[in-house]
């Protein structure tokens, strides 16, 4: 019942088709989607990076927060995730790498109280998009998703499965709305992303 209003809540703020026409946005959010031996994205999400470079091609925001987790060396999503990004062209200082996005309600609770994005789009696979503009409402975000289902995904009805759980789990979580496990200095978009990288 919970994930069908979840569903219901935010299925409007999934844009179906020409996305170009958003003004304002503060940054495309990228959502981790796991590495494969340190060194490359999962196809999921490879999927992920190469819609938000065709949206930030597109002009639809001038910034993209890469964010994942990063928590021991030997786990770096997001400066894999920046790699991949400028070896498409974009320039190093349009992109901001959250370091503790280890969930998303971590990832756009620090969108904002971090980086001081106040209007994103959120680029993620369908089944996750839901969740995440929940999320991003209840933390009074505004907040828009485009879906970067490029393929079909084995093991997609596992993730399917594991979205229901999780959609409960946060379901809660936003009406708590505890502080993510880390914070910080706050990172204003408007100065160069490069401040956020680690080598």
């Amino acid at each position: 019942m919970i994930n069908l209003y979840v569903r219901l809540f935010t299925h409007r703020q999934i844009l179906k088709k020409d996305c170009s026409k958003l003004k304002g946005l503060d940054c495309i959010l990228v959502l981790g989607a796991g590495i494969i031996n340190n060194s490359r994205p999962t196809l999921m999400l490879r999927d992920r990076l190469e819609k938000a470079i065709e949206l930030y091609q597109k002009g639809v925001s001038p910034k993209i927060i890469m964010s994942g987790d990063h928590g021991t060396k030997y786990h770096d999503e997001v400066n894999i995730m920046k790699n991949y990004a400028i070896e498409k062209g974009v320039p190093s200082e349009d992109i901001f790498m959250d370091h503790a996005g280890f969930c998303s309600y971590d990832s756009i609770y620090r969108a904002k109280e971090i980086f001081g994005a106040k209007k994103i789009v959120i680029v993620t696979q369908k089944y996750h998009l839901y969740r995440a503009l929940y999320i991003a409402n209840k933390l009074d975000v505004e907040s828009y998703g485009v879906k970067a289902d490029a393929r079909s995904y084995r093991k997609i009805i596992y993730y399917e499965l594991r979205e229901i759980l999780a959609t409960y789990k946060n379901f809660f979580k936003c009406k708590l709305k505890p502080e993510p496990r880390f914070l910080g200095e706050k990172i204003p978009l408007n100065q160069n992303g490069d401040v956020t990288n680690d080598k």
